[in-house]
């Protein structure tokens, strides 16, 4: 399509000014974390490197940052597996009940975090009679990171022809064998995708882990106990602009597996 000069210009800062109310505040953030003093006020004083120093040796943010590592990644084992089946069985199969099902595995994520919060901390403690921990917030991830991993699969099964399932099943292989050398190699892709965007969507999680967590303490959570603590402040924003960074890359990664391969490659081949 082709575009006058003028709407060019439109579309140019309209996108400007979208990029700015986005991540304005992000940059913001990223120079105070050079800030030179525990003041912290704008424009700063001075610049320098010493508070990442302080932080990356800081042994609380350490013990954090392994805590929401851990709870991440079985977090995401967990929503690997019900989400690919859940997929797997709304995508292939025909049953009574079909699309509710779809909708209530997707439902936890549109639910307000801290109603789920609420109802898991009950659940916990009260019906099942569990100390809060590790897994805890494991499980609390997992109910949110299982809608993730659930759209990417099903997504991508909804593109792919079921006959090649077909005639692996007419050629006598069983369920396992057609999902390990058939259906797997499809999905291998939009599984890392879903297991890469599950483990930044947990590693970031506030709400459900504050009444999950019990005595653990995740790296968000560092950063809001920390937040109003003057003296840490600037150890605070450092940590921050690692968060960042940390769920920047997954993200990115996932990004660039699921992109179209057309759109990737540029649109300025044939005429």
């Amino acid at each position: 399509m082709q575009l006058s000069g003028s709407s060019k210009w439109l579309l140019r800062a309209g996108t400007a000014v979208t990029l700015a109310f986005l991540y304005l505040p992000l940059i913001v953030i990223l120079i105070y974390a050079f800030n030179s003093t525990r003041v912290q006020k704008w424009p700063p004083a001075g610049l320098t490197f010493s508070w990442f120093d302080r932080a990356l040796h800081n042994p609380g943010v350490r013990d954090a940052l392994a805590t929401s590592v851990k709870c991440g990644l079985l977090a995401t084992g967990v929503a690997l597996v019900l989400g690919t089946m859940a997929s797997i069985a709304v995508a292939r199969y025909r049953f009574f009940g079909r699309e509710a099902v779809s909708f209530l595995v997707i439902l936890p994520i549109a639910l307000p975090g801290i109603v789920t919060g609420m109802a898991l901390n009950s659940t916990f403690t009260q019906v099942l009679g569990v100390s809060l921990g590790l897994l805890t917030i494991a499980i609390g991830h997992a109910t949110f990171c299982i809608v993730v991993v659930y759209n990417n699969v099903v997504a991508r099964l909804r593109r792919t022809s079921q006959s090649f399932e077909e005639a692996s099943a007419d050629l006598g292989a069983n369920g396992l064998q057609t999902f390990r050398y058939v259906m797997f190699p499809q999905l291998r892709s939009a599984l890392v995708a879903g297991a890469l965007l599950a483990f930044a969507l947990s590693f970031d999680e506030v709400i459900v882990t504050t009444f999950t967590a019990g005595q653990q303490q995740t790296l968000p959570l560092w950063i809001f106990a920390n937040l109003s603590r003057p003296r840490q402040l600037p150890i605070v924003n450092v940590v921050a602009v690692l968060a960042i960074v940390l769920s920047l890359i997954p993200v990115w990664i996932a990004q660039r597996i699921t992109a179209d391969p057309v759109t990737a490659a540029g649109t300025g081949a044939a005429p």
